[in-house]
């Protein structure tokens, strides 16, 4: 009995010892997963402002069915969008008025970065002039108590090259030849102040509506109506 109690405890101890001598585990190699992090912007993001007219409502005939829009032309804007950021008087006053925004250039771009364009596929009536169906660009000629829409046919860039000076690049290369459209707006102010400048259509009808321009607490309006 004791040569068996004797084996057993040299089983026990050569047992013990090879579990000592085996390799600690190690942890696993699959890296863990970082924290989702949010996109980055650039400091004046795109918008596009849209909206669709001279279109009807018709009644489905499937039974339950919601009626559907049809015939609809689309109108859009497309445009940087600034922010504030803590920037106050945006455009500034008196004989400065404009000057922050405009950038030496003769006139605002609408926005930031790339030139703001319009595209209606309805002719449009703003102010006394019809514009036909197309494309085109859009500036302002800011003044402390009037601001002017302008649409021009001048060709833009695409992407910014410093040596083109014959296509616009925001409002740099404007050229007043193009113009094929100026009209008034109406301003007013807001009682909050908007920090990142949004272009919207308001009160739109079929026939018609208006496009507004607001940024910090300064906002401007320019009636439109679908032309023949």
């Amino acid at each position: 009995m004791r040569k068996i109690a004797s084996l057993a405890a040299l089983f026990a101890f050569i047992s013990a010892l090879a579990l000592a001598q085996q390799p600690a585990p190690q942890p696993s190699q699959t890296p863990a997963p970082q924290a989702q992090q949010a996109p980055r912007l650039p400091a004046s993001p795109r918008g596009i402002a849209a909206t669709q007219v001279a279109g009807k409502w018709v009644e489905s005939t499937t039974a339950g069915a919601a009626p559907r829009y049809t015939d609809g032309k689309w109108i859009t804007i497309d445009y940087g969008r600034p922010i504030l950021r803590g920037r106050p008087n945006i455009f500034g006053a008196g004989a400065d008025y404009g000057k922050k925004v405009n950038d030496d250039s003769p006139v605002w771009r609408a926005g930031a970065n790339q030139t703001t364009r319009l595209k209606t596929e309805v002719p449009l009536v703003i102010g006394t002039k019809t514009l036909p169906a197309g494309e085109y660009s859009v500036f302002i000629d800011l003044k402390p108590t009037r601001w002017t829409l302008i649409l021009s046919t001048q060709p833009f860039q695409q992407k910014y090259d410093p040596s083109n000076k014959t296509e616009t690049w925001g409002s740099y290369n404007y050229d007043s030849k193009f113009d094929v459209l100026r009209a008034p707006m109406t301003l007013s102010k807001s009682t909050a102040s908007i920090d990142q400048f949004t272009i919207q259509f308001v009160d739109v009808t079929a026939t018609g509506g208006r496009i507004t321009m607001a940024w910090e607490k300064n906002v401007a309006t320019v009636a439109f109506r679908i032309g023949q």
